[in-house]
């Protein structure tokens, strides 16, 4: 018997992604039911070979259901996540509402899988911000082989982690550009296209995005307290897949051989890196692939055991679906959610 999943976004860019990747990677489900707001309801969204009809999340029972898939944002799952694992379905959520609370792992299976133990005491496990989710895949194996003391990310970050309206804009304000049509922001602060946006989410007191705290935040939580993050938060004219510039400075000396080899042996990771035109990921390439590729490897001599990267991932992939089914299928995999109907049986 198999697993009852709800996906609850699922007319958003995230939710149809999760709903793909479910089917994709043949999630062991024997139903899958696609959830939002009352003004989609009737709505029809691909599951594989399927069409699913939407139902209103505020009227689903949940009684009966293994596993929530949640990528509604944060309101929506401040107030259901807890009633709905309150009614003993695991919820997986795509927002920032449960990420740092201490009582909700934070998880990415491919650097603290053995965490998702923790998810007993609420039913919520949190899945992080998508700038996050890659820079700690590739960050774990070299802590792992030389401890990391600091890291400084300037992060790429494509339109598509802003929604769909915010790709909707990207498109209308490259055709206005060549039609010579007036360009009139609405989604981001300035003009988007031909340019690029050092501002993500609100301003802090202490002059950082919102953005860029959750990614230091978050890699402390997910990978290592001690480890010093700093983050630059910048919006560009791409479509799909987040890019970062990743500079570390480790404990231990590590040279550009030793990192190549444990990246290229670490889950979750691919390396392309030959110096040579052409030799490296770019975000139009990674559109659609599960992996977070790793190119431009190279030594930071300006300070002791330093390295440089390149990171690039698919930001609702990686960043957020295929994260959120990845961690679904820890709990299966690990025996540690057993379906409701097999219980029933």
């Amino acid at each position: 018997m198999g697993y009852k999943v709800a996906v609850v976004g699922a007319t958003g860019n995230v939710g149809r992604e999760m709903l793909d990747i479910l089917s994709e990677r043949g999630f062991p489900a024997d139903e899958v039911v696609a959830l939002a707001s009352r003004r989609s309801v009737g709505t029809e969204v691909s599951f594989g070979d399927k069409t699913l009809k939407v139902k209103a999340l505020e009227h689903y029972d949940f009684s009966d259901t293994d596993i929530c898939l949640m990528s509604a944002g944060g309101d929506v799952s401040k107030q259901w996540s807890p009633k709905i694992g309150a009614q003993g379905c695991v919820v997986i959520d795509n927002s920032s509402a449960w990420r740092y609370d201490s009582d909700v792992p934070l998880i990415v299976p491919e650097v603290n899988a053995d965490a998702v133990k923790g998810f007993t005491r609420k039913n919520i496990i949190a899945n992080p911000n998508c700038s996050t989710a890659q820079l700690v895949v590739a960050l774990k194996p070299l802590h792992d082989l030389a401890t990391i003391k600091r890291v400084v990310v300037a992060t790429y970050q494509s339109v598509s982690g802003a929604g769909k309206d915010a790709m909707d804009e990207l498109f209308s304000q490259t055709r206005a550009v060549f039609v010579s049509d007036p360009i009139e922001p609405k989604k981001f602060t300035k003009r988007i296209a031909f340019n690029v946006i050092p501002h993500i989410d609100v301003f802090m007191e202490d002059g950082y995005t919102k953005e860029e705290w959750k990614v230091m935040a978050e890699t402390k939580k997910i990978l290592d307290p001690k480890i010093k993050l700093t983050c630059t938060a910048v919006r560009v004219p791409v479509f799909i897949s987040h890019a970062e510039a990743v500079n570390i400075e480790f404990e231990k000396p590590i040279t550009v051989e030793e990192a190549t080899e444990a990246l290229r042996n670490a889950p979750g990771v691919l390396v392309v890196d030959k110096h040579e035109p052409g030799g490296y990921i770019t975000p139009y390439e990674a559109a659609g692939e599960d992996a977070t590729y790793i190119s431009r490897i190279r030594e930071d001599a300006t300070v002791e055991n330093g390295l440089s990267f390149w990171c690039v991932s698919d930001n609702l992939r990686k960043g957020a679906a295929l994260n959120a089914v990845q961690i679904a299928e820890v709990l299966v995999n690990r025996k540690l959610l057993q379906p409701k109907s097999q219980k029933a049986a």
